[in-house]
């Protein structure tokens, strides 16, 4: 069942026939390139963006011990 989990082998068939049928055969090629190109820049910035966490983590200074102001 589609909803409730990964299309099985018959519900890609048919996911790709539906497509086949809604945009042509020429235009499968262009939609499948801008797929990718979609992906890849995804991928980019979510790597980049765990760069950035990852540096800001390693830049922060330990915290302080011992006694506190707040204590007194």
């Amino acid at each position: 069942m589609f909803l409730f989990g990964m299309p099985g082998g018959w519900e890609v068939v048919l996911i790709f026939l539906a497509i086949l049928i809604l945009f042509g055969a020429k235009k499968l090629p262009e939609l499948a390139r801008g797929l990718g190109q979609s992906m890849k820049e995804f991928r980019k910035a979510q790597t980049e963006i765990e760069e950035e966490i990852n540096k800001t983590v390693e830049d922060k200074p330990a915290p302080k011990k011992g006694p506190s102001s707040d204590d007194e």
